[in-house]
């Protein structure tokens, strides 16, 4: 199904639409006031990008530095080409400990890799703990937001959920009563946990260590208490130098939440005496977008979710629109990448505005990726019947200016004199949901020559 067909479902509760709108542009304000109290703010986004470019190009070098490095310290590394790998390797670790009872703390990757249902049917019990990614996990659903994954969620439909699964009382949508519910339903996950797994937001090749940022600290309540530690990274996660982590941690937080830094970000370097830290690399496709020159900087992504809370489909359309494990602008790059066919609509789920590229921490030019994944896509992929005709009709007309004009002309009269059901009937999409501009008497064109010969 089309990403437009999903977000027509999204539609249909105008009401949530509205509030999903409201509460992902109010996270794009507190962005814009924390990003602006940074002196050199611009200065940092070129810096990170120019080392996410650096270390695309040296990437197998930073690779083998870190692995390398991550041995010294005792950490066991593992090699994964695709996600099938990746979970068999993550399986393989958790039967070698007869390990039946995981905590997880949110990872995209693993996501990503469908780790959840590969384990679960090998009678593994995985339990998310970020509350938003086991909100989703209860619900049946997956993430709706690489960093609000359950952004789709009322208090009420949690409440409700919360209800049925852990037998707790109406609360109205009580936020405090909610959490403390599920921080006490978790609690005993992770003092019976067998090992815990989690992702990594930055790894460092000059130490081998890397680092997990988190607002709930459920990533170091999962590493320190259970036995075995596995983290699961992607190859493009690899940044230089120790001395590099500020930089993006700065970018990271802000442009993520607006917040001015990570409430937990923990660093992992070694494993403690008498426990096991296993850290997987995947590449799952990533090198394929390395080679594509277009789109190569896509994997410059730090995963903040900036360009979702300011995209004004992303908005309006749901996470779940995308059917993509990373939704919103960047998703629709990297999704077609994977599927071409599968994802050909993402593309053209944008306005093409350039917000999102104008928040993106790391100066990843995402409409102009998103313009040229179009260009493939009407190559590559089948399209619509009437799409192609309403196209070539289009090109047609507007390479013969008068006729253009001239339908222009009688366009602006029609909406100006035609009585209003005309205008605002069924037809027109546009006009159930807002008033078409005032009418002007001409065209551009029409001004700016009237302008120079009065000029």
């Amino acid at each position: 199904m089309s990403h437009s067909k999903k977000a027509k479902i999204f539609n249909k509760n105008e009401d949530k639409v509205n509030w999903h709108d409201k509460a992902l542009w109010f996270v794009r304000e507190k962005r814009d006031v924390a990003a602006n109290k940074v002196k050199g703010w611009e200065h940092l986004r070129d810096y990170a990008s120019g080392i996410k470019a650096n270390v695309l190009s040296n990437l197998d070098n930073y690779l083998v530095e870190f692995e390398s490095n991550a041995i010294k310290n005792g950490i066991k590394v593992h090699w994964a080409s695709n996600a099938e790998e990746h979970n068999t390797i993550v399986h393989k670790i958790l039967q070698k400990h007869n390990a039946k009872n995981i905590v997880k703390s949110k990872s995209m990757l693993t996501e990503e890799c469908h780790l959840n249902p590969y384990l679960e049917a090998q009678g593994i019990e995985v339990v998310d703990t970020d509350l938003g990614e086991y909100i989703v996990q209860i619900a049946k659903e997956a993430p709706s937001h690489i960093v609000l994954p359950a952004i789709h969620k009322t208090k009420e439909e949690v409440d409700e959920l919360f209800q049925e699964h852990l037998g707790t009382t109406p609360s109205n949508g009580n936020p405090e009563y909610l959490t403390n519910e599920a921080r006490k339903h978790l609690r005993s996950k992770f003092l019976n946990a067998d090992a815990a797994i989690t992702g990594v937001n930055f790894a460092v090749a000059e130490t081998g260590g890397f680092v997990v940022c988190t607002n709930e600290g459920n990533a170091d309540m999962g590493a320190h208490l259970a036995k075995v530690h596995i983290a699961c990274m992607g190859i493009e996660k690899i940044i230089p130098k120790e001395e590099h982590l500020g930089i993006f941690l700065c970018l990271l937080a802000r442009s993520a939440t607006g917040q001015p830094i990570t409430t937990y970000s923990s660093h992992f370097n070694k494993p403690i005496e008498g426990n096991e830290m296993h850290i997987v690399i995947v590449d799952n496709g990533r090198t394929e977008q390395l080679n594509r020159e277009d789109f190569r900087s896509s994997l410059h992504c730090i995963r903040c979710g900036a360009c979702m809370n300011t995209c004004p489909i992303y908005r309006r359309s749901g996470g779940h629109s995308y059917d993509a494990t990373i939704p919103g602008p960047i998703g629709s790059i990297l999704s077609p990448g994977k599927d071409l066919k599968k994802h050909s609509s993402l593309p053209f789920a944008s306005t093409l505005c350039g917000s999102c590229t104008n928040v993106c921490p790391v100066k990843i030019n995402i409409h102009e990726q998103l313009y040229k994944w179009r260009q493939i896509v009407v190559k590559d992929v089948k399209q619509p019947f009437v799409k192609k005709v309403v196209l070539k009709i289009t090109g047609w007309l507007m390479a013969r200016p008068k006729l253009f004009n001239l339908l222009g002309k009688s366009g602006r009269f029609i909406l100006k004199y035609a009585p209003r059901f005309v205008v605002y009937s069924k037809l027109n999409a546009w006009g159930n949901a807002r008033e078409l501009p005032k009418i002007e008497k001409q065209n551009f064109n029409q001004w700016y020559k009237n302008r120079n010969k009065n000029g």
